[in-house]
């Protein structure tokens, strides 16, 4: 299975503070995210053609991926969040938005969740995972 790496970048104009404790994003941590496990976030900027312009998600998984790499300065994590199970989101560059979080843009991409449903059952969640590399 590939991963893909998140794209990062300061979004214009925001003040992330909350978030990162005044550091930059390129320097956020698994433990910057953990307090909001169980949090509701929108996913917006949507693709348009006929997808919505935003989902509501919620943050439920926050997983350090391996021991840091020699000459990295962070162990890799990943996000996972559940969103509805219609409509599928593509992956591509979202605003992540919070109430009490401000927004930052990020990679996203939908995963397969684990486990398959019921037969006759229907998919509950999407799930969307940003990997930080």
């Amino acid at each position: 299975m590939y991963r893909l790496l998140l794209q990062v970048r300061r979004c214009a104009g925001d003040n992330i503070a909350l978030v990162t404790d005044g550091r930059s994003l390129e320097t956020l941590t698994a433990e910057d995210f953990r307090g909001a496990q169980g949090a509701r976030f929108r996913l917006a900027g949507g693709p348009g053609n006929g997808m919505p312009a935003a989902v509501d998600v919620e943050l439920v998984d926050v997983t350090e991926l391996a021991a840091r790499p020699a000459g990295t300065f962070r162990t890799p994590f990943s996000l996972l969040f559940h969103g509805p199970a219609e409509p599928v989101m593509p992956q591509g560059t979202y605003r992540l938005e919070h109430e009490h979080l401000d927004a930052l843009e990020l990679f996203v991409v939908p995963v397969e969740p684990s486990g398959t449903p019921a037969p006759g059952r229907a998919r509950a969640v999407t799930c969307y995972e940003v990997v930080f590399g």
